[in-house]
Order: structure tokens, then C-alpha cells, then sequence
């Protein structure tokens, strides 16, 4: 299996439960493992036949801006659709990370989405 992995993606976003946090805008990270829909050995050096990381990326922090949320559940199966919709990924998995709670590092979801 060959995979793309985007690490520590800091995007700002207004999350939250109570609407006192979403007010104003925090910032999450995301971690976003790609699987393409070839293998690395299949793209002959073509950056067409893979997944333009750096366009995955932008597209993730206006994604995460375009509206409030509650719940960073709700971002990571966003993040995820539109990965899949968007730059034909084989399967997603995206963490993210949340720093929310006291005496914790932070609180983190993570889901696993495969194209149809």
C-alpha cells in the first residue's frame, strides 16, 4: 500500500460545543493519511497520477473556515468526504486534534473514509 501522509496541518477553525468558544477562531491539527488510487511504483514519475499534497492542504484550511462547527468529529468526516470527492483518494483517514482540556495535550477524533 502506498500513502501520503500530510502531518501537524495547523488550520484555524470556530469549533466548539458551547458558543462562547465558537466565537472566535482556534486552531486545529489535522493529520491526513491519503491512500491514491495508484500505487507509487504505477505513477512513473507523473505528478498527475498522484495527489497534489500542497492542494490537499489549502483546500483543507478553507474547508475548516467555511463555517462553524460543534464538533471536531463533524470536521474530520468533512475532511474526509471531501478528500475522497475531490482528488480521487483510494481511502482517508484524518486525526484531529483539538487543545481544549486541562492537563491534557490535547483531545483527538479520527476517521477512516473509503471511496466507493
Amino acid at each position: 500500500m502506498s500513502e501520503i501522509l500530510i502531518s501537524g496541518l495547523r488550520v484555524e477553525t470556530r469549533i466548539g460545543v458551547p458558543d462562547a468558544e465558537r466565537a472566535e477562531p482556534q486552531e486545529v491539527v489535522l493529520d491526513v493519511r491519503i491512500e491514491p488510487q495508484l500505487g507509487f511504483d504505477a505513477m512513473g514519475d507523473d505528478i498527475g497520477l498522484t495527489v497534489d499534497y500542497d492542494a490537499v492542504a489549502r483546500r483543507i484550511a478553507v474547508l475548516a473556515q467555511e463555517r462553524p462547527r460543534r464538533l471536531i468529529e463533524t470536521l474530520a468526516a468533512e475532511t474526509a468526504r471531501m478528500v475522497v470527492a475531490e482528488f480521487a483518494a483510494r481511502s482517508v483517514t484524518v486525526e484531529v486534534r483539538k487543545f481544549i482540556l486541562p492537563q491534557t495535550d490535547h483531545v483527538a477524533v479520527r476517521f477512516r473514509l473509503e471511496a466507493e
